[in-house]
């Protein structure tokens, strides 16, 4: 291991509220070495941001300051230096990749004059030598035509593009330290591999430590050299990353192990950390985990664990491991339940039936707002929707997913094509003739918090939908149906007083299930339903949705580019490409046998726990090109490694591998 680059020792960061005060990080110690990759995980609100932005000194002034501890960068103290010395070490010695890119950059500057900021700065270049070494600096994280994109603004680039000029601006000074705060979490399968392997490139090619911060198991697993686990303000566990997978130490380790979505747990419910984080704005005095634990015990409520030696270079903050403290008799936590299957006479059924749904938006352009072409979203879709059934419909942002979906809905009228449900072809049916039809197709949406009215009650927002299709006769008779509701979802009765923002965001999303069940619905389509939750937070949703699925013989079109979550829930699988279905067929036909290309390329860059598995991630080149002007002939061939020339011609029709698996694909003609 290389020498010490920097010590984190006792630091604490506390917040004044109206309800006291708040230790967003508690007294955390680490250490990170030059050129390794140190990876901070753990649930939302549990203090890695805070850390991170504590050691760069930009904690949110005035509420916000450091009350405690070092952070040491090459045996200097960086909470001891003034305001301008700060600046020079900000950017310089350690740089930092925010979460969100788009909210990051400022959308009235060129790409150039961005990261033109940093080079300035801290190198002191101008004129062409400022726009060569920028220029550079594109090319070298991989944005194609880097002159061109110099003079773009941030909403002409892809998000995957957006994240590139993020890496681009931090690596702008020649940092030691680079802090990549969830640098992939809002990016598709394929993009998220590209990031990762251009970190790691740029990481040997100029030998920096990085700090990672996430929540996904699987990209700690590919990535990082050393992990800790961090809850609520301080970390519990710490190792390198083949001790920490072999065998995690504590409870709350195990727990988002045993969180994770597999096709082997499909006939059980996933394990789920009950509770929630506790409230930082409380002091400690005993085990910060207990009351959530399986393990927990009268000593876990009475004394706080100590750090203690586990292993080689692992540690963990549990009394389970300690020597000194007797423990009572060993208990097993209990199994996940099975999910109970309700008797479903007609599961199986077509529900719905799309054929050849095109959903185009027609691009307007001059003074008279001139159509000069049509964004080809939705060009051809053909699906059965099963009762009781889920189809996942996957596929990287942009491709037409969601499109598809609020086509289905008749939230977006299609161009053409038929959705057949109940003998009537809905495309054909007016809004006062589909207002009926409301009730037995609902949706959830990706943001729950942006999805409902935040001037509304969580009772009004889910009457609303009651009121409009006329369920229950009296408003007696509908609370009492909320109340159920708000129950079956796993919430309180009492919460139906409160409003969206007093509530997590999983609360949230439950709230969003318990209003599309208002209206009795036959069919739900789930637009990433658990892209923004932690691990745990998305079990909880995960088997929410299978048990009300099982009880209540829903189907669902669970739009999602979360493939683990589609072993997991999905009964079929549709893969979707520039807005036409390229693969489909049972969850084991495409999970476990993938022909498309594009299917391969998905899987493979699945970021996984079992990093011996020898599996090739397979790169694809480029980013989707643009719906309005779509490739000739295969939309996937400038990205696909095993393109033939007869893929530049027409597109392939549909081949059927078997009774339930088809593709299209020259491959197999």
């Amino acid at each position: 291991m290389s020498d010490k680059l920097l010590s984190v020792q006792g630091l604490q960061t506390c917040f004044q509220t109206g309800g006291g005060t708040v230790r967003a990080v508690d007294g955390v110690d680490f250490d990170i070495h030059s050129g390794e990759t140190f990876a901070l995980l753990g649930e939302s609100g549990c203090g890695k941001s805070m850390t991170a932005l504590s050691i760069l000194r930009l904690v949110p002034q005035p509420a916000g300051r450091i009350t405690a501890g070092k952070v040491l960068l090459d045996g200097q103290d960086l909470l001891a230096l003034p305001e301008h010395a700060m600046r020079d070490v900000r950017g310089k010695r350690i740089a930092m990749i925010f979460q969100e890119p788009m909210t990051s950059l400022n959308p009235v500057l060129t790409i150039g004059m961005q990261i033109g900021e940093t080079v300035e700065r801290h190198l002191g270049l101008r004129g062409k030598a400022l726009r060569d070494r920028v220029i550079a600096l594109l090319d070298d994280v991989g944005i194609p035509d880097p002159a061109q994109r110099y003079g773009e603004y941030p909403h002409q680039l892809s998000g995957g593009m957006k994240q590139r000029v993020m890496i681009a601006i931090a690596l702008a000074g020649e940092p030691q330290l680079l802090i990549a705060d969830e640098p992939t979490t809002a990016l598709d399968v394929t993009i998220q591999a590209q990031i990762l392997d251009l970190l790691r490139k740029l990481q040997r090619e100029r030998g920096m430590a990085m700090l990672l911060i996430t929540h996904d198991l699987g990209v700690v697993a590919g990535i990082a050299d050393r992990v800790a686990v961090m809850y609520a303000g301080h970390i519990v566990e710490q190792a390198d990353r083949a001790a920490f997978f072999a065998d995690p130490k504590h409870p709350y380790s195990r727990k988002l192990f045993e969180s994770l979505p597999t096709m082997g747990k499909r006939d059980r419910q996933l394990a789920v950390i009950k509770g929630s984080v506790p409230s930082l704005a409380r002091e400690f005095r005993a085990c910060r985990f207990e009351d959530r634990c399986d393990f927990a015990w009268q000593t876990c409520r009475d004394t706080a664990p100590r750090w203690l030696a586990v292993g080689p270079e692992h540690h963990a903050r549990c009394h389970l491991n300690d020597p000194d403290i007797a423990k009572p008799a060993p208990r097993a936590a209990a199994p996940a339940p099975a999910i109970q299957q309700a008797p479903r006479a007609t599961a199986g059924d077509v529900l719905v039936d799309i054929n050849d749904l095109q959903v185009f938006f027609p691009i307007h352009k001059g003074l008279f707002k001139r159509t000069a072409g049509h964004v080809r979203a939705v060009d051809g879709v053909s699906l059965q929707l099963r009762v009781g059934r889920t189809l996942a419909l996957v596929g990287e942002s942009g491709c037409g997913k969601t499109t598809a979906g609020k086509g289905l809905l008749q939230l977006i009228r299609p161009t053409a094509g038929t959705v057949h449900y109940r003998g009537n072809d809905l495309t054909q049916i007016g809004a006062r003739r589909m207002r009926p039809y409301r009730a037995d197709l609902q949706i959830i949406f990706q943001d729950p918090y942006s999805s409902m009215n935040p001037r509304m009650m969580v009772a009004d927002i889910i009457e609303e939908g009651m009121l409009a299709q006329r369920i229950g006769r009296t408003d007696v008779e509908r609370q009492a149906r909320i109340d159920e509701l708000l129950t079956q979802v796993g919430l309180s009765p009492e919460a139906k007083r409160r409003y969206p923002h007093e509530f997590s965001g999983g609360q949230r999303q439950r709230i969003c299930i318990a209003r599309a069940l208002a209206v009795n619905p036959k069919l739900i389509v789930c637009d990433e339903p658990t892209s923004a939750l932690d691990v745990s937070v998305q079990a909880q949703i995960l088997n929410l949705l299978k048990r009300l699925q099982a009880e209540l013989g829903l189907s669902y079109l669970f739009i999602t580019h979360n493939l683990a979550v589609v072993e997991y829930l999905a009964d079929e699988v549709a893969v979707m490409y520039l807005g036409r279905i390229v693969e489909r067929g049972t969850v084991a036909d495409v999970m476990q046998n993938p022909c498309h290309p594009y299917t391969q390329a998905l899987l493979s860059a699945i970021p996984k726990i079992d990093t011996a598995t020898g599996r090739e991630i397979i790169k694809l080149e480029g980013d989707l090109p643009s719906p309005s002007n779509p490739p000739r002939g295969c939309h996937f061939h400038p990205r696909c490694p095993m393109a033939m020339e007869v893929c530049r011609g027409n597109y392939p029709e549909r081949t059927t591998l078997s009774d339930t698996h088809t593709t299209h694909c020259y491959l197999y003609r």
